[in-house]
């Protein structure tokens, strides 16, 4: 649970897009993985000259760098005292009342992902951020096995934070962890009507902005993949289509998508669909 290059990157990009931060949870007391010249280069990026990136980077705990974001209150949540989190609550339980529509900005920088029941964590996560604040998530996605007890898809979060639940994403970003990564927004499938799947060789992460418009009963009706709803309600969702990951003889096609693949392994995101991955330029 750390704010590194692309963690510090992204919190910067969401107050550029109206994310206020004045008063933070941290799901998880964020740490700060980031060397001085890698923050410097983010905080210009985002015109923030004047700041000391040194004294912000040498932080052991992002309290700091929040606090230039804009914060005025935060407080972090953890399900031990190991890192000295302000409350100690095990996120497989919902939270106390108290917590509830509190905060302008809930950031998961890394935590859902090990937390056994997520339905409950998330909801916790939701519930806790007040009316016109958001949702900020930092979380696995592919090729991610054994970092957590899950890995991620686009669909989970688009279907989760959605207007029946009182939230609606106004971002969804992927990138795959190498250096100089470019971002990719992630289109929602139940709006371009085909599953949004990528079969990459390298680590990704995906950049949830999620807002709350309103107050319900979060989870009232239980989310269900898109495509499947479009199929029992007699749309034209395509609920069986699966991308292929493994063949079973050396034909010649099956050579081109092993070759695809160790080209993707070196390359990074060659494999997927302009109309699912657009490129983000930032800032």
């Amino acid at each position: 649970m750390a704010l590194d290059i692309n963690g510090t990157k992204f919190l910067l990009y969401a107050r550029r897009h109206g994310v206020s931060f004045e008063r933070t949870a941290m799901i998880g007391r964020q740490e700060m993985h980031i060397t001085t010249k890698d923050l410097r280069t983010n905080l210009e990026m985002f015109d923030q000259t004047g700041v000391d990136a040194a004294a912000l980077a040498a932080s052991q705990y992002a309290e700091p760098f929040l606090t230039m974001l804009g914060a005025n209150e935060i407080v972090s949540f953890d399900a031990s005292t190991y890192e000295s989190a302000s409350v100690v609550h095990d996120f497989n339980l919902p939270i106390a009342g108290e917590h509830k529509g509190r905060f302008t900005a809930v950031i998961d920088g890394g935590t859902l992902e090990h937390i056994f029941n997520f339905p409950t964590a998330i909801r916790n996560c939701m519930e806790m951020v007040a009316n016109g604040g958001h949702y900020l998530a930092v979380t696995p996605g592919n090729n991610q096995l054994g970092h957590g007890f899950y890995q991620f898809s686009p669909e989970l979060y688009f279907r989760v934070c959605s207007p029946v639940n009182g939230f609606k994403i106004e971002k969804m970003m992927i990138f795959e962890e190498s250096p100089d990564t470019p971002w990719y927004e992630v289109a929602d499938p139940d709006v371009i009507k085909e599953r949004v799947t990528l079969l990459n060789g390298l680590s990704t992460i995906l950049l949830v902005i999620a807002k709350k418009t309103e107050t319900v009963e979060i989870f009232s009706v239980a989310p269900q993949q898109s495509d499947y709803m479009a199929t029992w309600e007699g749309g034209s969702g395509n609920g069986h289509s699966q991308p292929v990951t493994g063949v079973s003889k050396l034909s010649p096609m099956s050579v081109l998508r092993q070759l695809r693949f160790k080209l993707d392994r070196r390359f990074g995101m060659l494999n997927r669909k302009p109309t699912h991955f657009k490129k983000v330029d930032l800032p």
